[in-house]
């Protein structure tokens, strides 16, 4: 399995919250990319990175997006890949409407969904490690000193 992250965020105004989990991620020592695709503007752009990920090397990918929040399952229903959603604030009650579009997947076509904002965008880092430390030790090694340390890094 590869040890590397796909990051994508709907808009370049997603940047801010989708890069707080980076540090993680460089913490962990796990290769990662930043992209910029949206489900709705750019679809075929989502489909056919989603459909080449794997054999582009990527082993998770970390979906970002707020309101509709559709990047996610569009990423998931061309992947075998996990998929881990970050629902983004803005919109309905400040996210509520990105969580809810986020985590309501229909069956068969799962998407990991963590908490809204920053706070999810580190822990889809932090889930992200703990899925390819399934079959890394080194990773597995910084999991165990992430946890020791009280979960910070």
């Amino acid at each position: 399995m590869s040890n590397k992250i796909a990051i994508l965020m709907g808009s370049e105004s997603d940047r801010l919250t989708m890069e707080a989990g980076l540090p993680y991620l460089d913490y962990f020592k796990i290769d990662y990319e930043v992209h910029v695709m949206s489900a709705h503007r750019t679809p075929n752009l989502v489909s056919e990175f989603s459909t080449k990920a794997k054999e582009s090397g990527y082993s998770v990918i970390i979906a970002g997006a707020g309101m509709a929040a559709h990047l996610a399952g569009a990423v998931k229903a061309n992947t075998t890949l996990p998929v881990i959603g970050v629902p983004l604030p803005g919109g309905v009650m400040d996210g509520v409407d990105s969580l809810l579009s986020t985590v309501q997947m229909p069956k068969g076509v799962p998407v990991a969904t963590v908490a809204v904002g920053k706070a999810g965008s580190i822990n889809a880092a932090v889930l992200s490690a703990e899925i390819i430390a399934l079959s890394d030790e080194a990773v597995h090694a910084k999991l165990i000193e992430f946890k020791s340390n009280g979960a910070s890094i």
